[in-house]
């Protein structure tokens, strides 16, 4: 257990190190984090509405944050080009991500023009229906990411691997909160980067 502890960690300081040093992307994911922890709530009432809103704003502003903001060139922090954090990201890499949105972009448009999903699911009939159908296959799309990806890191590192990946993923709403809630703070004061660039060292307090 200490293993799996210890890799859930690596996996949450290579994630921190690597893709969130802009003060604006923290902001952002804090957002996003607080969004899918009401998210999270929400399944217990309305799975659909979890999923409209773990999509509309907890994945909107994440990836935009990674997107709009996040240095793309050469890391000098971690001596590390962004092709090369790619290279060896555990979880969703860019590319992974770009087919990732545009099946979740795709999804509605299929259910506009069969509203049955090939008989999968009750037609809808009016706005309020459709847009309940939609949320429910962006919640089956999330879950169905998270599982994918968990089950292709069984193959690829071992079990261990995946069970700690989806821990992280599944955790992190907390966890960001956790090291993020000063980031907007730090972003006011003119903080455009984390203290762990260069000119502030290797701090990862948020």
């Amino acid at each position: 257990m200490n293993k799996f502890f210890k890799l859930v960690e690596t996996l949450r300081w290579d994630d921190h190190r690597y893709y969130h040093q802009c003060r604006i992307n923290q902001t952002l994911h804090l957002i996003s984090a607080i969004s899918f922890l009401v998210a999270y709530g929400l399944l217990f009432v309305d799975p659909a509405a979890a999923g409209l809103v773990g999509w509309l704003v907890g994945m909107v502003t994440r990836q935009s944050g990674h997107i709009f903001f996040e240095p793309r060139g050469y890391d000098q922090v971690n001596q590390i080009s962004y092709a090369g954090k790619e290279s060896i990201k555990v979880g969703y890499s860019m590319r992974r991500k770009t087919i990732l949105i545009g099946v979740w972009l795709s999804l509605p448009a299929l259910l506009y023009f069969e509203r049955s999903l090939f008989g999968l699911i009750e037609p809808s009939t009016d706005l309020a229906g459709f847009v309940h159908d939609v949320g429910l296959i962006w919640l089956a799309l999330g879950v169905a990411g998270l599982i994918f990806r968990t089950v292709h890191l069984f193959f690829l590192r071992g079990p261990i691997w995946g069970l700690a990946w989806a821990t992280k993923i599944l955790t992190d709403p907390f966890h960001n909160v956790d090291i993020y809630w000063r980031s907007p703070l730090a972003l006011l004061r003119g903080q455009r980067y984390d203290p762990l660039q260069p000119e502030g060292g290797h701090s990862v307090e948020a």
